[in-house]
């Protein structure tokens, strides 16, 4: 039997829809099962998938700061945040903490890596202070065990700020509003750098996080998220693994892990904890940053290396194996970067993916940006 033209066309037409119906209905997701596993108590949810040797906290919420306006307020914090602004901390009186550590921009910069003293450019990408009171270390390599001993760094290097901390004391004694303002918080005449590290400590503690919707979730307001979101969440959970590094109030092991960046002889390695520990089994570890407001702190990475979250998670879906050394090269080389074995191809499809991206954007919650203070001139 002879089919028309016109028939052959319907025939093909009608062919193609049922394919595309067959493939939309593969990948079609169906929400509702799942999400409502996760409108209950959160010591009710689906337990997540976490590896044998993992130790793991639930997430939990934060709360506002009810007492944030009132602490900016105290005297201490007051001499800290005028410090944190004031470019005299840095050798030219051109760079501040601010110029790295933006409030408008996440309490970081934006740029892939730190732009200091003569431009020069460091090697890593600016943490964000977000939550830094809650840190049990410092650094991508966590080489500073306390934040008075972290802000050596900056004020000293190079590349960043390029004081002399023996100096700085002197300038800022030179100051008569600094002289009195130390008098006031300290009751002594002279300006030392640890009360300069004290004061600049105890501001930047004073920065946190702002509930996000996620924490209103977690509290009971199931409407917060939307069921994309949710769906998001218990693949977060569960498929993709992220919570074996990213758990608890802040989303972080606050430990470090090789993800397999390190450039391994290579332009732009950078060996992480390696180089404070000299430990073969440190190469390439870097801290777990924590996923708190990270809409608002793009570049991520430790080398600035991404800036957009589905390309974060098609990474992290990649597995990052492929650059293991082989045996005889891990013989000859055993400083060979190996990574990290909760690092495993995922298998997430695209609709995964995005669900998992929606769900990230979901704990970013703070909005506010800090007026800067009046500095300190005569």
């Amino acid at each position: 039997m002879k089919l028309s033209g016109f028939k052959v066309i319907l025939l093909i037409g009608a062919i193609v829809f049922l394919f595309m119906q067959n493939t939309m209905q593969q990948y079609r997701i169906d929400y509702g099962e799942v999400v409502e596993q996760y409108k209950k108590p959160i010591q009710h949810w689906p337990a997540p998938s976490i590896d044998a040797d993992v130790s793991w906290k639930e997430f939990e919420a934060i709360e506002w700061d009810s007492n944030y306006y009132d602490t900016q307020e105290l005297p201490e914090v007051m001499l800290g945040k005028k410090l944190f602004f004031d470019p005299k901390l840095s050798a030219s009186s051109q760079i501040s903490c601010s110029s790295c550590h933006n409030p408008e921009l996440g309490w970081a910069d934006r740029q892939e890596v730190a732009l200091g003293n003569d431009h020069l450019q460091g090697k890593r990408n600016t943490q964000s202070l977000f939550n830094i009171a809650d840190r049990s270390s410092y650094f991508w390599d966590g080489r500073a065990k306390t934040l008075e001993e972290q802000l050596i760094g900056p004020i000293s290097a190079h590349n960043e700020m390029n004081m002399k901390p023996e100096k700085l004391a002197g300038k800022l004694s030179k100051v008569t509003e600094y002289r009195k303002l130390f008098k006031d918080v300290y009751r002594t005449d002279k300006i030392t750098f640890d009360q300069i590290a004290k004061a600049l400590a105890v501001f930047q503690k004073t920065i946190r996080s702002q509930p996000s919707r996620l924490d209103k979730f977690i509290k009971g307001d199931h409407k917060a998220l939307s069921d994309k979101e949710i769906y998001g969440m218990h693949l977060f959970r569960t498929k993709a693994r992220c919570m074996n590094c990213h758990n608890g109030k802040n989303l972080t092991d606050e430990s470090f892990h090789n993800i397999g960046l390190t450039y391994y002889k290579r332009e732009y390695e950078d060996l992480g904890l390696y180089n404070i520990t000299k430990k073969t089994g440190d190469v390439g570890k870097f801290k777990t940053p924590s996923l708190r407001d990270l809409e608002y702190t793009a570049p991520w990475m430790h080398n600035g290396l991404m800036d957009d979250l589905h390309g974060v998670v098609s990474l992290y879906n990649s597995g990052m194996q492929m650059i293991n050394p082989s045996p005889e090269e891990k013989k000859a080389d055993p400083n060979f970067p190996v990574t990290d074995p909760l690092m495993k191809p995922l298998k997430l499809n695209e609709q995964e993916i995005d669900a998992i991206v929606a769900f990230l954007k979901s704990m970013s919650g703070s909005y506010y940006k800090m007026p800067r203070p009046e500095i300190p001139r005569k």
